[in-house]
């Protein structure tokens, strides 16, 4: 390999180093996000708590007999 090869390889191997890196950084980044959007769907979930208006008798025994 002459010097131009060398000095070509080396940029080469730098360029992707740096691109892996960026890579990285946004996919850190997006499940940044989406683990606070999952947090935020499951806080607005639980404080959705669903109001009964039914008898409190009912649900109680099952009817095996139909």
């Amino acid at each position: 390999m002459d010097a131009v090869g060398i000095a070509k390889l080396a940029t080469s191997i730098a360029d992707t180093g740096t691109r892996q890196d960026v890579a990285i950084a946004v996919l850190k980044k997006s499940q940044d996000i989406q683990a606070a959007a999952a947090t935020q769907l499951l806080d607005a979930v639980q404080s959705a708590s669903p109001v009964q208006n039914l008898p409190s008798h009912l649900g109680n025994h099952v009817n095996t007999t139909a």
